[in-house]
């Protein structure tokens, strides 16, 4: 492994990681900075849509407004470079809390990978297609 892989690795990894911050922060104009203009979106294996990158950020709003909390967890991540272009598997384990009618709270949790095709752009790597493979869905 030589440097330049080496340093595509970490800049992989870093996009990988501020996606799971800017949503668990709910700011997700940080969306923009990580994902192509013409990013494709699939969230399908829960039973979200698929779409562009403007339909994904009005999507994640709404339905994670109703949550009181929730936390990405990611695990460990495969990458595979070849030149201008990656790929990258991310396991990933997300407890949400949603606010109950009566005010208490419910605990539910996503397993689940993230399948993601990089593209490395002037600004650097970026997520050109990101796809949710199902693993679990425990309490919902």
């Amino acid at each position: 492994m030589d440097i330049q892989e080496i340093s595509d690795r970490l800049e992989i990894a870093d996009v990988i990681v501020r996606y799971a911050d800017a949503i668990d922060s709910r700011c997700f104009e940080l969306l923009d900075d990580l994902f192509t203009p013409d990013a494709v979106i699939d969230y399908t294996a829960f039973g979200a849509p698929r779409g562009d990158l403007t339909s994904t950020k009005v999507f994640l709003a709404k339905v994670l407004g109703a949550h009181e909390r929730y936390c990405h967890l990611l695990g460990q991540s495969m990458i595979t470079i070849d030149g201008d272009v990656a790929s990258a598997r991310t396991a990933c384990h997300n407890p949400m809390v949603l606010r109950k009618p009566d005010g208490s709270e419910h605990l539910y949790v996503c397993g689940l990978w993230y399948a993601d095709r990089f593209v490395r752009t002037e600004s650097g790597w970026r997520i050109a297609e990101r796809v949710e493979e199902r693993c679990y869905l425990q309490g919902l």
